[in-house]
């Protein structure tokens, strides 16, 4: 299978598009995600230099993927409340003494 994957893409990185030569270190990569939504199939399944572009191509899908899971959380309702104690309290402004002008006007 993975022969047949290298061929098709013409041995050549999906992500830099650079040849991979024989003493090259390569991996198989998803070309979308499977955490994104990708399918596991051969067609989604691309040869991808191993080390810094199969690193960087990662982090994007991880990025991508707690996106998506923040709007989610957002739409549904559920997104996490803010730190500290965010509860509203009352400033009782009559017992600072700031409606005492208008109670002694009266």
């Amino acid at each position: 299978m993975k022969q047949r994957i290298f061929v098709r893409h013409g041995g050549k990185c999906h992500r830099t598009g650079v040849k991979i030569g024989p003493t090259d270190a390569k991996d198989f990569d998803h070309v979308i995600a499977l955490c994104n939504g990708g399918e596991n199939r051969e067609s989604n399944i691309a040869p991808i230099l191993a080390g810094k572009p199969h690193a960087e191509k990662t982090a994007e899908d991880v990025a991508i993927k707690s996106k998506t899971a923040r709007m989610r959380a957002k739409h549904l309702g559920l997104h996490p409340k803010p730190a500290g104690n965010s509860r509203l309290r009352s400033r009782n402004t009559f017992q600072t003494g700031r409606n005492r002008q208008y109670e002694d006007a009266r």
